[in-house]
């Protein structure tokens, strides 16, 4: 997106032109020579007929040159250009088959295989976005003022629970904008990525390690990707073993939200299975039902710990009653910053986890970019890993691939390299207690104030905790979304609202943040439930309040009137901390639900 903005309809359109003509000349300039150009219709890429001695001859000089050429097709050399691509480069190109382009004619041509493309007829980018932020100074203020927009980490905690939000630390970030690691092709021959195949294997086996189950593969691009590769694994396993019949996939309420869907895709029927009133999975439901469904079994999918932010006491039982009747326990590893350290999905009985790289091993998460969730499997499904049509990535039976690059996203590798070797067995396991710890110390600290929905014998929880906002409603005509509004005047992203029970927030404090950190947002929701407090005591008017007025943007604050009962001190600085550390939101509140349900179009 910020390529366009910066480039604009004009800038890629000339773009696009000069990599057509570069195309176009070096394709003159072989065709003169006697070559043959597969391609009737081409922007960038060309396919040139090449016998075996031609073949042998242009991969001998082109790899004297450190150029790599698309070998793939039998009898067909193939390149592409792109906008880096210079005169020299194109001139060097030329040489490998032997033959010569006229520089001095590129920019004369005017017979280009565009016109056998369809064409655009509508204006391309016409919005003032694309249009405006041609200059280097002017694109660093535009990037900046959207910054301005968001908050992160670099103002405050992000409490949402089961994201693990968590610090991306700047040593490991530095690697990712070293050459040696972007300037390589997805498809460049084994011999040229030896650095790469070395990190790839000590990610593998450390990642093998931590998780108990020593086979993994690094090709899935997300968590909700290792989602689905993991399922369709298990799909694919009860396949080879000749019981096809067994789609059934049993999963429990507490389950990570995106599992069902996931099943669903992978062509499984989800059969729910039900939670005891302290958020526990029901064993005796879930041996019922794989009871019920022991001739189509094909597992269950357990997040540990749950997303109702406690360990599963019986995690062992649901394993062998799975495994029992025929099915492949799935551990989700949402949660895996919980664990690390101190338990293992091959400990506790899974035969197949995902992993999500950007929550427990410090890559970005969402709006960071694109993450990477591998797969970890025990040795009876090594043989069902994915595999790739063009690249060995090591997997048995040719099994069908989960990402076009065979690798995944590679790239961001090295952020999860760095960690693991930075942080190291003691690192990694001091991190998961903290985690835990921190959720509790929240947890303890807001008890009176802010019910836990969910607990274990001892009241104590994992790494997450669901704070009960059911009451507020009946005692002031207070909901969870007029909390989580209101923390943004406190200069806190809201936590995970109304999931997974409604009415509550959930809250995952992460193992980054320190005590003082912690101690601001728990002053922020004590504070916050003295306002709910003031409101069901009649101090504080019940419709025209500091909650349900949340959040107060810096133009509302500032404006000339104020018809408010309350001030704009309690409004925009309700705790003395909050003045130095504020973040405006950008307007005042708006209806969200309404905007989730109807699509409202807007320009740019």
């Amino acid at each position: 997106g910020m390529y366009a903005v910066y480039y604009g309809p004009e800038g890629l359109q000339t773009t696009a032109t000069r990599i057509h003509r570069y195309a176009e000349a070096l394709d003159r300039g072989l065709t003169l020579c006697g070559y043959r150009q597969l391609n009737e219709t081409y922007f960038d890429t060309l396919r040139i007929a090449v016998n075996s001695r031609q073949r042998t001859h242009i991969i001998a000089n082109a790899r004297k040159a450190r150029i790599n050429l698309n070998t793939m097709e039998p009898g067909v050399l193939g390149l592409a250009m792109d906008e880096t691509v210079t005169p020299e480069d194109l001139q060097t190109l030329a040489r490998l088959f032997d033959a010569q382009i006229d520089i001095e004619s590129i920019d004369g041509l005017t017979t280009w295989r565009f016109g056998t493309i369809p064409m655009r007829e509508t204006e391309l980018l016409p919005q003032a976005v694309f249009n405006t932020y041609h200059a280097e100074t002017e694109m660093m203020r535009y990037i900046k003022l959207l910054e301005r927009k968001d908050i992160s980490l670099t103002q405050s905690m992000i409490p949402l629970g089961s994201c693990t939000m968590k610090l991306n630390a700047a040593a490991t970030m530095i690697p990712v904008s070293w050459p040696a690691w972007t300037d390589i092709h997805p498809f460049a021959p084994e011999e040229q990525q030896e650095g790469y195949r070395q990190l790839m294997k000590e990610v593998e086996q450390r990642l093998g390690i931590i998780t108990g189950l020593p086979y993994v593969s690094l090709q899935p691009n997300s968590g909700a990707a290792g989602e689905y590769a993991g399922l369709a694994l298990i799909r694919n396993y009860h396949i080879q073993q000749g019981n096809a019949q067994r789609t059934v996939m049993l999963i429990p309420a507490s389950a990570h939200g995106t599992n069902p869907a996931s099943a669903a895709m992978a062509g499984m029927q989800v059969i729910t299975v039900p939670c005891d009133t302290d958020g526990y999975i029901s064993v005796d439901d879930l041996q019922a039902l794989a009871e019920q469904y022991q001739e189509t079994l094909a597992g269950a999918m357990i997040t540990y710990p749950s997303t109702h932010g406690v360990f599963e006491e019986q995690i062992r039982r649901m394993a062998d009653i799975v495994h029992q009747y025929g099915g492949l326990f799935y551990m989700d590893g949402a949660n895996m910053n919980a664990q690390v350290g101190l338990t293992s999905p091959g400990t506790i009985g899974a035969d197949v986890c995902h992993l999500n790289l950007h929550k427990t091993f410090g890559m970005p998460h969402g709006g960071g970019g694109p993450g990477i969730g591998p797969i970890c499997v025990s040795e009876r499904l090594r043989s069902c890993l994915p595999g790739h049509p063009i690249v060995n990535t090591g997997a048995y039976h040719n099994q069908t691939a989960v990402s076009s690059a065979p690798f995944g996203n590679v790239g961001l590798l090295v952020i999860a390299h760095a960690y693991l070797h930075l942080m190291g067995g003691q690192g990694l396991k001091k991190a998961t207690e903290f985690a835990i710890l921190n959720a509790n110390y929240i947890a303890a600290s807001l008890r009176e104030d802010y019910p836990i929905v969910y607990t274990n014998r001892n009241g104590f929880i994992a790494h997450e905790l669901i704070l009960d906002c059911r009451s507020f409603k009946a005692e002031a005509g207070i909901t969870e979304t007029d909390i989580a509004k209101r923390l943004m005047d406190y200069g806190f992203h809201a936590p995970t609202l109304s999931f997974p029970v409604h009415g509550t927030l959930m809250v995952e404090p992460t193992e980054s943040e320190s005590k003082e950190e912690l101690d601001r947002f728990i002053e922020a929701m004590k504070s916050i439930r003295g306002e709910i407090r003031a409101i069901a005591s009649g101090q504080a008017d019940a419709q025209d309040n500091v909650l349900k007025n949340a959040p107060h943007a810096e133009s509302t604050v500032v404006s000339d009137t104020w018809n408010h009962p309350y001030s704009r001190t309690s409004a925009a600085y309700p705790l003395p901390w909050v003045r130095e550390r504020k973040f405006w939101p950008g307007t005042d509140r708006i209806d969200d639900a309404y905007g989730d349900r109807n699509f409202i179009g807007t320009v740019i």
